[in-house]
């Protein structure tokens, strides 16, 4: 199998809130990929829903969780999709956070025992990647998948991350953006967004990596951190947040519009496609 080609940029966006229609409107403004969020269920329904309504771009999972969803489910729908789509489908799992199952095992170890399993599945490592933040699971990725996808970061930690990868390995970190000049406001609603990760501790440990301090990640963050995880502004300010993430050695990013409830993410993912091309 060879490498999946993703891109410069993709979407994140959580699997409640995808459909075929959207994942068309996606692929014709030029996006490489579509990441499926919110641990999407194990029979990859979904995915292969938006693998139908489209003809090129590639869909991902961000992620399987590995705690729900046993490895031998995943690989049966792997093998329908890769089948089915040659090339475009991409397995990304990992094991969420200890906050979220009360049968949380070693994490390391629990990962690597999904490997083995969908190995023995022959889910090839070409076709998956995981999520990682910390470098004992980064190099994991690099030698037991296609690479990693990290989750709510920082062109920082990407370029640390490229690092412990090496070359060759997919590096897709995804980033949240608000299209919002006015700085308060962006960032109410980013808190809103994203003040649940500040009660999670591998989140919290991820950052402290990255220099943050204990006034940083208290509460639901300083606008220091809030700045470093979110990009706002005009379109040219997202874009450098993105091409910052490129240039510390990303492959590719996944843009995850920040918006309010109903809101239509159309019109922001059009003005960044626009203002930096996803190919």
């Amino acid at each position: 199998m060879t490498k999946i080609e993703l891109g410069r940029l993709g979407i994140w966006r959580p699997w409640s809130e995808l459909d075929p229609e959207l994942a068309k409107d996606v692929e014709d403004l030029g996006y490489g990929a579509i990441w499926i969020g919110g641990s999407p269920r194990g029979d990859l329904k979904i995915a292969e829903r938006l693998l139908a309504a489209t003809d090129r771009i590639v869909i991902a999972t961000g992620i399987v969780n590995m705690w729900d969803t046993p490895a031998e489910e995943v690989a049966a729908s792997y093998h329908r999709l890769d089948g089915a789509y040659g090339g475009r489908f991409l397995l990304g799992a990992g094991i969420g956070h200890p906050e979220a199952t009360q049968e949380y095992r070693s994490p390391y170890e629990t990962i690597v025992q999904y490997l083995d399993r969908l190995d023995a599945e022959g889910v090839p490592v070409e076709g998956r990647v995981l999520a990682a933040l910390g470098p004992k699971v980064l190099r994991l990725s690099a030698e037991r998948a296609g690479g990693a996808h990290p989750y709510l970061t920082t062109p920082e930690h990407t370029r640390r991350a490229r690092e412990l990868l090496g070359d060759g390995p997919l590096l897709a970190p995804d980033q949240k953006v608000v299209l919002d000049t006015d700085p308060e406001r962006a960032r109410a609603l980013a808190r809103e967004k994203i003040g649940f990760y500040f009660k999670l501790r591998n989140y919290v440990s991820s950052w402290k990596r990255l220099g943050f301090t204990d006034e940083d990640v208290a509460g639901e963050g300083s606008d220091a951190i809030t700045d470093a995880l979110v990009a706002h502004g005009d379109p040219a300010a997202v874009a450098a947040r993105l091409t910052g993430h490129l240039e510390a050695g990303a492959d590719h990013v996944a843009v995850q519009v920040l918006a309010g409830q109903g809101e239509d993410p159309r019109p922001a993912l059009r003005t960044i496609a626009e203002t930096l091309s996803p190919r």
